[in-house]
């Protein structure tokens, strides 16, 4: 059984493994407060509630992969960047003379459809640190994971309210907010490697 020490030094490490990976999820929530307080959706609760649920989605699926009871079709899980850039695509095409940044997410599950497509890549991260766990140390991980998503929701949404935020979204938000998604698409296209898979299937 870990003693105090153990169980800080395990929720520092836990900060640190979340940070390193969620750390663009702050750009996506950001984006997503902006548009839920010009536009009026994805309402506050689906952000939130859809960033528990996505993040949730990924650590479950990186325990039990941790535990040898599924296997990871790496790297086909980058094809989940498909996602982001067809809301990303989706947003440009609607597009109106309406000052408000498009609501390139509109719900619950699509607010954790984009936060599962933008973190599957950390299941390959967090699967040998769970691997690695005893019960008690791991069970100090997600509690420190669940803490820092709303933490990270927080910081957004404060982010989301900011005077020069506000005015640069709705400056750009009708290019800017699209063009995040699509980025963040295509970035996770490229370094999944999943390009170059389906290159060598098509040769």
């Amino acid at each position: 059984m870990p003693g105090v020490t153990d169980l800080l030094a395990a929720v520092a490490s836990a900060a640190l493994v979340f940070a390193a990976t969620n750390i663009d999820d702050i750009v996506v929530l950001t984006v997503l407060f902006v548009a839920a307080r010009s536009a009026g959706r994805p309402r506050p609760w689906h952000i939130v509630a859809g960033q528990y649920l996505g993040i949730g989605a990924l650590v479950t699926a990186a325990v039990v992969v941790a535990a040898g009871l599924l296997v990871v079709p790496d790297p086909w899980t980058g094809l989940l960047g498909l996602l982001p850039i067809g809301l990303g695509v989706r947003a440009l095409l609607a597009r109106s003379d309406s000052d408000e940044p498009p609501a390139v997410v509109g719900s619950l599950l699509g607010v954790a459809g984009v936060t599962i497509a933008n973190g599957a890549d950390n299941i390959a991260v967090y699967v040998p640190v769970f691997r690695s766990l005893d019960p008690a140390t791991g069970l100090a991980y997600l509690v420190a994971f669940a803490v820092l998503v709303a933490v990270w929701c927080g910081t957004a949404a404060l982010l989301g309210g900011h005077p020069r935020v506000v005015g640069l979204v709705g400056r750009v938000g009708h290019w800017l907010v699209p063009a995040i998604f699509v980025a963040i698409g295509v970035v996770i296209l490229v370094s999944s490697g999943v390009l170059g898979h389906l290159a060598d299937l098509a040769a």
